[in-house]
């Protein structure tokens, strides 16, 4: 037998037993990744597994990579309406909450552990990125929801915040080790870091779009394979140029992951379980770095310095952001109490050791320890939070998948899946009175596994599988056509025209689609647009719901009418 065979086993049983760990997450009511960390911790040499492993260049090599993996990953499940929507107070966050956050708790570092203010400071920088997937792990787990702009920001300052952590640690390292002057220094480094992320990741992401849609490769499953390697492509580009990897992927993942390209779904399949790999690696390996003795050498400095980060550091750089752009208390308290700190913190604690500084060791050691607790105390806390805040709100309906046509490639239609509710507004509707617009067909109906033709004119009732063929820009009006009758609705489209059948109603449209024109009765398009063009002689009418076009006549009868929400 190798040792590589015996390494490769060993590896296997680690991952396979941290995948079993995440069962005890939702029970427990603690993130992930502190079950990780706490099986390489019981891998470990001080551990019931007896590894031994302090390989900190290794250690780094696979962080990072895993890093950019997780990242890349999160920037192609981040939509750009979120980004427009909380823009401002999650970039404010994510760079000046970041550098007050690390100031505080780094002078608190210092002070606390008697080392020198630089070192102080560093540590303060290592602590100061959060963690937004260990949270909605946690609220999904728990079967929580909330808002969508507070979704948003701390999802958008979590992706964002990791580059400007990495920057203000990379820089304060070069201050203590004298390879870098203060001032124009860190400036001159903060354009490079940023500048060139940016400008990377926005154009290997827009390269990346025309080459996956261009290529015809021989093999599906080679296209995921492209895109995770278009990711890595920015991370190097950008990191070899001397700016930020870490933004330069994730940028790269927003603008892959909001563009059409063939083979989308499974893509994003590939990668999603490419970043649970790499978050399960990177945390077993790290807790295998950890030498858990250690870290009792360093319980109360490192419990104080959790303490002033959770209650002082974070609050003071969440508070004044969050009150300039109108947040509600509730919700600023919300913020200031879910800046998990994970995977990022950890990575950045190796730093030090590459760099040989002396107090790199107790260093890494509280950041780990500060980590833990951070973790346990406000993701066990966290839905009790929620609520007591007031803040939880009823699901949104997401009843319908999108699936892949593997065979037509990047064909402009999207098959989507639709499950019916109890509550869905076309439950008892017969399926040939549904007004679907045009670029809208049902192409199955699925009854108790059995197949159903839509020719047959079925009434739907709740458990139907409905199989729907659209243009995807007409997704919006689909998503409100199915969506529940109670609760929130789906969002009405904005400036995305769909055309109807001139025999749809009035009732119907406000039914279906929430669009309100008087009378609401069983008055048609037709004839509302009929009158309108003896009245007018025009072919159109504004109303305050959007404007009506008609586009064809049948019998001197308008027979399709274009609707334009109104802006």
């Amino acid at each position: 037998m190798f040792a590589v065979d015996y390494e490769i086993l060993i590896a296997a049983l680690l991952l396979f037993i941290g995948i079993l760990s995440s069962k005890l997450s939702p029970r427990l009511g603690l993130p992930m990744l502190v079950l990780f960390l706490l099986v390489g911790m019981l891998a470990g040499e001080a551990g019931i597994g007896g590894i031994a492993f302090d390989d900190a260049h290794a250690a780094h090599a696979l962080g990072t990579l895993a890093l950019a993996v997780i990242l890349f990953d999160g920037g192609l499940q981040t939509s750009l309406s979120a980004i427009k929507l909380v823009w401002k107070p999650a970039s404010l966050l994510a760079t000046l909450g970041v550098a007050i956050t690390a100031g505080i708790t780094g002078l608190a570092a210092a002070t606390i552990l008697g080392i020198p203010p630089l070192v102080g400071l560093l540590l303060g920088a290592i602590v100061g990125s959060t963690d937004a997937a260990a949270v909605f792990s946690i609220l999904r787990s728990a079967g929580i929801n909330i808002n969508p702009r507070l979704k948003s920001t701390l999802e958008i300052e979590s992706a964002s915040n990791d580059p400007m952590a990495i920057f203000l640690t990379v820089g304060l390292l070069g201050l203590i080790t004298q390879q870098m002057e203060p001032g124009w220094g860190m400036l001159v480094l903060f354009i490079k870091q940023m500048g060139i992320g940016a400008v990377a990741g926005l154009s290997i992401g827009w390269l990346a779009v025309k080459l996956i849609n261009r290529l015809k490769l021989i093999a599906a499953g080679l296209y995921p394979v492209l895109v995770a390697v278009c990711g890595a492509m920015a991370f190097g580009v950008a990191a070899s140029l001397g700016g930020s990897g870490f933004l330069a992927t994730f940028i790269a993942g927003v603008i892959i992951g909001n563009s059409r390209f063939v083979y989308q779904h499974a893509t994003f399949l590939f990668l999603d379980g490419l970043a649970w790999l790499s978050q399960i690696a990177m945390f077993v390996m790290l807790g295998l770095l950890v030498n858990p003795p250690s870290l009792l050498d360093v319980w109360g400095e490192g419990l104080m310095i959790a303490i002033i980060l959770v209650f002082v550091a974070r609050p003071l750089a969440v508070v004044p952001v969050l009150a300039l752009t109108r947040f509600k208390k509730r919700e600023i308290a919300m913020v200031s109490w879910v800046g998990l700190r994970g995977s990022v913190p950890i990575i950045l604690a190796i730093f030090p050791l590459l760099y040989g500084i002396d107090e790199a060791g107790l260093v890494f050691n509280v950041v780990f320890f500060v980590v833990l607790i951070s973790a346990t105390l406000q993701g066990s806390s966290l839905p009790w939070v929620a609520r007591k805040l007031g803040l939880i709100e009823p699901p949104v309906p997401s009843t319908a998948k999108k699936l892949e046509i593997p065979s037509l490639g990047d064909v402009d239609a999207d098959l989507i899946e639709i499950k019916l509710g109890e509550t869905c507004k076309v439950v008892g509707q017969r399926l040939s009175t549904l007004p679907l617009p045009r670029g809208v067909d049902v192409a199955m109906l699925v009854r108790n596994n059995k197949v159903l033709s839509p020719h047959t004119k079925p009434v739907l009732t709740a458990g139907d599988y409905v199989f729907v063929t659209l243009q995807p820009d007409l997704r919006g009006y689909v998503d409100m056509l199915f969506s529940s009758n109670k609760g929130p609705g789906s969002k009405k489209p904005d400036k995305v025209s769909a055309t109807f059948e001139g025999e749809v109603t009035l009732s119907m449209l406000k039914q279906f689609y929430d669009i309100a024109v008087e009378p609401l009765d069983d008055t048609t398009l037709s004839a509302m647009l009929e009158k309108a063009l003896v009245n007018s002689g025009g072919s159109d009418i504004s109303l305050p719901a959007g404007h009506f076009r008609v586009i064809a006549l049948k019998q001197g009868k308008p027979s399709l009418i274009r609707y334009t929400p109104a802006v």
